[in-house]
């Protein structure tokens, strides 16, 4: 437009160009004060559903001093009297920013004296009630005229200097610091009916270099006092941060500024009260998170809980090595209403919600428990359960191993017996030729007619259904010795009166052979100091075996040979016996 001279026509284009570009700046800044109305909407609803959140936790408190047991009575009005002070306290912030809120309304021109609700044209549709007094009054700020007023909200709140607030904002500051403290202090400092006695003092935290710098503050802060930080610690410190905001700024135009000034700069009327509205929406969502925190410590609702701990079940058998599946959970209880329970067993009540048993396992495989837990209801009603537990059984085991004893018999049912230690069920397998045959608990081992064969012992959880080798063992194969031939008991010798009246010829093994065999006499022949009886059947003897023996005197010698079966082998064992007095 000054690059030379213009026709008539041209100016005019220009000039239009002019005001077409002044009223989309206008249209803009519009657009940009609207935004802000609606987000100053949406933040007074928020700060509603936060005053209602808080209103329901308290009410059911409220609703637990008709509870029949004194003693929780009692710590329903202890905690009550605790939330009645966070709630003067937060009332206190909610006038102060509601009647900040008027104020500079009022001095920008703005009529909102008189409460039209869901009126279009009128800015408050619900003035501040002490009736209410936790709740913020109802602002329409689209019916504000002088939306991007600036110069009074700015003076009202900053005053003239951005660094040192003058203004209203120097008390708002400052209170609301002292909010974040006092409602932390109220949370972390108790000492209810037959409890413990817990102090909180916060400090002023207002100055950091980042969020990990604040935690790192607060952290110090909270390790300098004795409160419960088992139970509270992690309320405390979410109230505080979230009410602790950097006090001061620096810009590219200016160092040290205060938060204040920062926000509430050159801020338009309807973003002013925007930010006025997210405070009142923060404190009454900190009061909303302490009173329900408060609430949790009694229990309240159709059955009581009140504590939470963490719970872990998983398999009661396991092995170094061997994969489990553990389930965990949360357990809630009721600190001051204990349950009661009923099961094979002494019964003890640590605390915690729980009921212990002391029980003697007994029995082979597995003991299956079973019982009752009742717990009484808010109503005085007794609510019971049924449970059961099931005990797998292990027997305890040591292994003790002979080397060179490590034998097994061929044709003869040797006793094997397998334990796989930490295992329900032992499995055992026969290599080399050994048939295994289980027997009830035991198995029956089968050797061919190798010189050696192995035995592998495997472990199988019943309830994983996982196998595993537990190991190995080589053994030696044997026959079987031959048995030792007596003349009733007599083996060697005799006196010649147990030698004239014996009957019968036996055969088994000696004392110095441990195993359970059986052998039958098939036939026998006896000589007696030179004479011989006829070839005789059976193990019973003949009247003319027995007329013989008849011939015994001290000194003779008797020989027996006899023909012997059993076990898989038969053959010939001959026994002779000297005659004593």
């Amino acid at each position: 437009m000054s690059g030379g001279k213009e026709t008539p026509r041209q100016k005019m284009i220009g000039l239009m160009y002019l005001v077409l570009m002044a009223l989309l700046a206008l249209n803009v800044t519009k657009e940009v004060l609207n935004a802000f109305v609606a987000i100053e909407e949406n933040v007074q609803k928020g700060a509603l559903t936060q005053f209602e959140r808080g209103e329901a936790s308290k009410a059911d408190l409220v609703e637990a001093k008709n509870d029949i047991s004194l003693e929780k009575v009692k710590k329903v009005k202890y905690f009550l009297s605790i939330i009645e002070k966070i709630d003067k306290e937060t009332a206190l912030r909610i006038k102060e920013i509601d009647d900040l809120k008027l104020d500079i309304l009022k001095k920008s021109g703005e009529k909102a004296e008189i409460a039209k609700d869901k009126d279009k044209e009128a800015i408050l549709w619900k003035s501040y009630s002490t009736k209410e007094p936790l709740k913020p009054a109802r602002l329409n700020l689209m019916a504000v005229e002088a939306k991007d007023q600036f110069d009074i909200p700015m003076h009202t709140i900053i005053g003239e200097d951005l660094t040192n607030i003058t203004g209203s904002g120097k008390a708002l500051w400052e209170n609301y610091n002292n909010y974040r403290n006092s409602i932390c202090n109220l949370v972390g400092t108790y000492s209810p009916p037959a409890g413990k006695v817990w102090n909180f003092k916060s400090s002023h935290i207002n100055n950091f270099k980042d969020n990990a710098d604040l935690v790192k503050q607060v952290d110090k802060m909270m390790a300098k006092n004795k409160y419960n930080d088992k139970d509270d610690a992690e309320v405390i410190k979410q109230l505080y941060m979230e009410l602790t905001k950097n006090e001061r700024y620096d810009s590219e135009e200016s160092k040290n500024i205060h938060w204040i000034g920062k926000t509430f700069d050159h801020s338009p009327l309807v973003a002013a009260l925007a930010s006025l509205t997210s405070l009142q929406q923060e404190i009454l969502s900190a009061r909303a998170t302490a009173v329900t925190h408060i609430k949790n410590r009694v229990s309240t609702g159709e059955y009581s809980f009140n504590k939470v701990v963490g719970l872990a079940y998983g398999p009661s058998i396991a092995n170094a090595g061997e994969e489990i599946d553990l389930s965990i959970m949360m357990a809630a209880f009721d600190s001051d209403n204990q349950p009661t329970i009923s099961g094979p067993g002494i019964t003890t009540y640590p605390g915690n919600g729980q009921g212990k048993l002391k029980v003697k396992v007994s029995g082979n495989n597995e003991m299956v428990l079973n019982g009752t837990v009742s717990i009484k209801k808010k109503s005085g009603e007794i609510k019971t359960e049924k449970w059961s537990h099931t005990v797998k059984i292990m027997k305890p085991q040591g292994t003790i191993s002979l080397p060179q004893l490590n034998v097994l018999y061929r044709n003869y049912p040797n006793r094997i017996i397998g334990v796989a230690s930490g295992y329900e069920k032992t499995i055992l397998v026969g290599t080399d030729g050994l048939i295994l045959k289980q027997n009830g608990q035991e198995y029956i081992g089968e050797p061919g007619r190798g010189q050696i064969c192995s035995i592998q012992i495997f472990g199988k959880n019943t309830t994983t259904n996982k196998q595993v080798s537990l190991g190995k063992s080589t053994y030696k194969v044997m026959n079987l010795p031959k048995p030792a031939l007596y003349l009733g008991k007599m083996e060697s010798t005799g006196t010649v009166s147990a030698i004239k009246n014996e009957k019968r010829l036996f055969a088994h093994f000696g004392e110095g052979i441990p195993l359970a065999a059986t052998f039958d006499i098939v036939s026998y022949q006896i000589t007696v100091d030179g004479h011989k009886s006829d070839l005789e059947k059976g193990y019973v003897l003949s009247p003319k075996a027995i007329q013989l023996l008849k011939m015994v005197k001290e000194g003779s010698i008797v020989t027996i040979i006899a023909t012997y079966k059993g076990s898989g082998y038969q053959g010939k064992i001959p026994c002779t016996i000297i005659a004593s007095k």
